[in-house]
Formats: C-alpha cells, sequence, structure tokens
C-alpha cells in the first residue's frame, strides 16, 4: 500500500523535472539560499538577488524553491567541460588572432602617413 506524500510538491514530480536527486539538491538549495538572502536583504534597499517566482503560502525557503521548481520557474543546464574548455581556447585564439590583425592595420595606417 502506498502512502501519500505530505509534501507539495511531489518528490517524484521534482524527481522528474530535475532529473536525478543530485541536481534537485543543488538546485534546490542554490535558490534556497538566494531566496533567504532576498529576504535578508529586502530593508537595504539594494534589490540584487530575483524574489520568488511563485505565490505560496511556504514561509521556508526551500519549500518556495522546490514550488519554483515544480512549475519550471527555475531549471538548469549541463555544462560539459570539455566543450567549455574548447570555447575558452577558441575565443583566446580569436582574441590573438583580432590583436595582430588591428596591429597590422596600425602599422600599415602609420607607413602610409
Amino acid at each position: 500500500m502506498k502512502h501519500e506524500s505530505m509534501m507539495s510538491p511531489p518528490i517524484g514530480e521534482l524527481l522528474d523535472k530535475a532529473g536525478s536527486k543530485f541536481t534537485l539538491v543543488t538546485m534546490g538549495s542554490k535558490r534556497a539560499r538566494q531566496i533567504n538572502s532576498y529576504f535578508n536583504q529586502l530593508g537595504d534597499g539594494l534589490g540584487t538577488i530575483v524574489p520568488p517566482q511563485v505565490s505560496t503560502q511556504a514561509r521556508k525557503p526551500l519549500s518556495v524553491a522546490f514550488e519554483e521548481i515544480a512549475v519550471d520557474k527555475i531549471g538548469f543546464e549541463v555544462i560539459d567541460p570539455v566543450a567549455e574548455a574548447a570555447a575558452v581556447e577558441a575565443e583566446a585564439q580569436a582574441r590573438k588572432a583580432l590583436a595582430v590583425v588591428q596591429e597590422e592595420a596600425a602599422q600599415e595606417s602609420d607607413s602610409q602617413d
């Protein structure tokens, strides 16, 4: 006999959204810290942290974070470290090539004067 959970949203629904327990815990804890920081800085007038994205009766930041995950207000992106390193290297090479072209153009301009 399966018992209904008192947790809302249901953990199964959250796991479907996140794909794994690790991802769910990481997303939920990171967003809960952001929500907690938002409420802590309210009186300071800084406004640098995104407020909760759902209307809720929940008072705990982790519960609010889980509700946001359930309604697809927050998500995640898997970053391939090899592809990321290749992109950084390609950008560095492009900057070097641009610097060479700019230097040649400056030398050519100087020689024409």
